[in-house]
């Protein structure tokens, strides 16, 4: 589970007001949901963020950009709680009203918000059930960050990283579970974030770019775009001068090189022999005299 910290600028309200006691008190509390999350003490953690939300009832306007910053990181642990907890449905609802938070305050300060507006992006992807819902959640959100990119600061690189290695996790465990289509969906947006952040083909990007093609190479339709995809990547990797990279990129052109667009052999020798066995061994089970002959 993660944790976001989101300071808050108590100098734009009123010193020793009620509503600066409200929101230090909150911080305070949402530490130590934090600790208790850390500790895996997840029903504890939630008993303590609804305290927070209690205490934010008395805040005197909710409209107030600090409240709604507090209001985006108690979201966040519910919505992360409810999903430790397995209540799915719950924790999904949750994302939805984060989200709808977090673009009235990109309306207010993109700068200071586009980091947490990210990371939630990254949150629907771990928490969604339907990787269908958690893609088409991204690119929408992805059209509302677009601009964001143009004041690349510190939380945006750090958020976006984040972003993109949780897509890359997701892309693999789509693709370990045969989901090869889907599987590429979530390798090509994270492929588009991290170019977006650097301005430029990084190492990571043609890491990322092989795993694509590999994938790729899982379906037949889709091995000429493999090829074409590695084609394109071999001279970033080259001009890199990764050496490893450049050699798997080399591999895996050579395995395509070879594929004549028919099943390989082994496969197709499998395929030939499986019914003969099955059928001797269904003629065992009924000639028990045969197996000791």
């Amino acid at each position: 589970m993660n944790y976001i910290h989101i300071p808050l600028n108590l100098k734009s309200l009123t010193k020793h007001s009620p509503d600066v006691e409200v929101l230090r008190e909150a911080e305070n509390c949402r530490l130590t949901v934090r600790d208790l999350m850390k500790e895996e003490r997840y029903l504890d953690a939630f008993e303590r963020s609804v305290e927070i939300m209690r205490l934010m009832r008395s805040f005197s306007d909710y409209e107030n950009v600090e409240f709604r910053a507090l209001l985006v990181g108690v979201l966040y642990d519910i919505a992360e709680l409810h999903y430790a907890i397995k209540d799915y449905k719950q924790s999904e609802k949750e994302l939805e009203t984060l989200f709808r938070v977090l673009e009235g305050l990109l309306a207010v300060n993109a700068d200071r918000f586009a980091p947490y507006h990210i990371l939630a992006m990254e949150l629907s992807t771990r928490i969604l059930r339907s990787r269908k819902k958690a893609i088409e959640m991204v690119v929408r959100q992805k059209a509302l960050t677009s601009q964001l990119y143009e004041k690349v600061n510190d939380g945006v690189v750090a958020a976006t990283d984040r972003l993109v290695d949780s897509l890359c996790k997701t892309g693999r465990l789509l693709a370990s579970a045969g989901d090869y289509r889907a599987s590429l969906k979530f390798f090509a947006e994270a492929i588009k974030f991290s170019k977006k952040r650097t301005g430029k083909v990084s190492r990571k990007e043609v890491k990322m770019s092989i795993e694509m093609a590999e994938v790729m190479m899982r379906i037949k339709a889709m091995r000429p775009r493999a090829a074409r995809l590695l084609g394109a990547v071999l001279p970033h990797a080259i001009a890199l001068e990764t050496i490893e990279l450049e050699e798997d990129i080399l591999a895996l052109l050579e395995v395509l090189s070879h594929d004549d667009g028919n099943e390989p052999r082994w496969r197709t020798f499998l395929t030939r022999i499986t019914p003969r066995l099955a059928k001797k061994g269904r003629t065992s089970r009924n000639n028990p005299d045969t197996e000791n002959r």
